[in-house]
């Protein structure tokens, strides 16, 4: 059954072995970052933590990592742990397929055991919060689901946007939000500003799992994310009307913030360690003006950590950043087989197609760099042949060394759109982008010396599962196929 709210999953998880309660007493600052920092040196199964003795903070819980490895990844969505990631990716595919799931409304959500309002809202009251990064300007909410709604069409489903935005804590009942102007957020509130009109906004905190990948995902404008939910899920999404904006938030929310982004006020905002490894910040942006929080009896805290990859974020990210990408390569293209758009959010893009004719390939990679993502993330696209699994990356790096000539095959794109948290783009979001070639050339291309390959032997496969069946038997010490004499 697919989960109804963060309890639910959090119990998942401990139940999978990928949940490491801590019951020692910590600080929130620098313990709780610099845990964050040190799950990314377990690799790709990595476990959530949970806290739940925090100095100066009785009774508060916080979890961190629930999405930070490819075995949570899995568990969202129902798999097996050990669900290897091109099938995760495959199976993300189907299911986004199956989009549109209409909602299921509910009455009765958990967060309405608690409220407060107007001038006895106090944040710091409610929430540990805590930087996760030294360097931080301060505390952020950064796994929230942000949810507004077109003001020119507020009575549309279909016009209501829920995404991930960072969330700079600057007063007890004020936040700063970053809305990227192309994004559905950053439209809202240009419409709303171009009246002179505060845009009311929900922000819910701690959600079920689905809720953070949709929130995060590409989705093409007027597509709504709880329907992608429920599509992801295989169940319909439940949702519910905040109380004091009547937006949709998701039902199983640990805590519901409401307010109004105020219009054409501005303050400064940063410095935040971000995806890239990089800070970045020192810039002006839109204010919250929080008028109502609504949150559980003792409130699960969800935070993210994300600092150099791979960080949670990779992993919550991954498959969303490869599936929009392949999606509309295929509308031109149908010979593209696979994208791995998994890299610090796609900035390198990895493409396997066929080629049925030379020059193809380069048309492939530049297409990449202008699709919708692309325009915003993919910097280098390397294209490989069809037979080369974008996720394998020994293969990857065998085909760059062996098939690519610099003098023909890296085509470089001068002065692109690039996301302004590229630390490498000058000015701020420009930046060249760089597609590689590393397919094998074919007619009329026919330089090289790739007329007679070594391919894999007929049975190589057989022996492939013949040959895991007896690791796995040695492995759980029974006897296998070895031991027989």
């Amino acid at each position: 059954m697919p989960y109804d709210d963060l309890r639910h999953f959090v119990e998942t998880l401990e139940e999978s072995g990928q949940l490491l309660r801590v019951h020692d007493e910590v600080a929130l600052e620098p313990d709780l970052g610099a845990a964050g920092n040190a799950l990314g040196r377990f690799g790709e199964r990595a476990p959530a933590l949970w806290f739940d003795n925090l100095r100066g903070f009785p009774g508060a819980r916080v979890v961190m990592n629930v999405h930070g490895s490819w075995a949570n990844h899995a568990l969202a969505l129902g798999l097996p742990p050990g669900t290897p990631v091109r099938e995760q990716v495959e199976e993300f595919g189907r299911r986004w397929d199956t989009f549109p799931v209409p909602v299921e409304r509910r009455a009765d959500a958990p967060f309405l055991e608690n409220g407060v309002e107007g001038e006895d809202v106090d944040i710091f009251g409610i929430l540990p919060l805590f930087r996760l990064n030294d360097a931080d300007g301060g505390f952020y909410l950064d796994k929230a689901a942000v949810v507004s709604r077109d003001p020119d069409r507020p009575d549309d489903f279909g016009q209501q946007n829920v995404g991930t935005y960072r969330l700079q804590v600057i007063g007890k009942r004020r936040l700063t939000v970053i809305p990227v102007a192309v994004h559905d957020l950053g439209r809202h509130i240009a419409a709303a500003e171009s009246r002179g009109e505060d845009l009311p906004i929900a922000i819910a905190l701690g959600n079920e799992p689905s809720i953070p990948i949709v929130a995060g995902m590409p989705i093409a404008g007027g597509d709504s994310e709880f329907e992608m939910s429920g599509a992801l899920r295989g169940a319909p999404a439940p949702i519910t009307a905040a109380p004091a904006t009547g937006l949709d938030v998701p039902w199983g929310a640990e805590v519901v913030i409401e307010g109004v982004v105020e219009a054409r006020q501005r303050v400064h905002e940063g410095p935040f360690g971000e995806f890239t490894g990089q800070y970045s910040g020192g810039r002006r942006v839109p204010v919250v003006r929080v008028d109502r929080i609504s949150y559980r009896t003792r409130p699960i805290f969800e935070v993210l950590y994300l600092g150099t990859p791979w960080t949670e974020i990779d992993y919550l990210m991954g498959p969303s950043t490869c599936l929009p990408v392949l999606k509309e390569l295929r509308e031109s293209f149908p010979q593209v087989r696979a994208v791995n758009a998994m890299y610090t959010h796609g900035l390198l893009t990895i493409v396997s197609t066929g080629t049925p004719y030379g020059g193809f390939a380069h048309a492939v990679g530049v297409r990449t760099a202008t699709t919708r993502h692309g325009l915003g993330y993919c910097k280098v696209v390397v294209v490989v042949d069809d037979f080369v699994d974008p996720f394998d990356l020994p293969r990857v790096m065998w085909a760059i060394s062996t098939k690519v000539d610099p003098g023909r095959d890296v085509i470089r794109l001068p002065s692109m759109s690039i996301t302004p948290a590229d630390p490498g783009s000058s000015p701020q979001g420009i930046s060249d982008k760089l597609v590689i070639d590393a397919t094998t050339p074919v007619f009329p291309d026919q330089r090289g010396e790739y007329a007679t390959p070594v391919r894999d032997l007929a049975d190589a496969d057989a022996w492939f599962e013949r040959l895991a069946a007896l690791r796995g038997a040695a492995a759980a010490g029974a006897p296998g196929e070895g031991s027989r004499r």
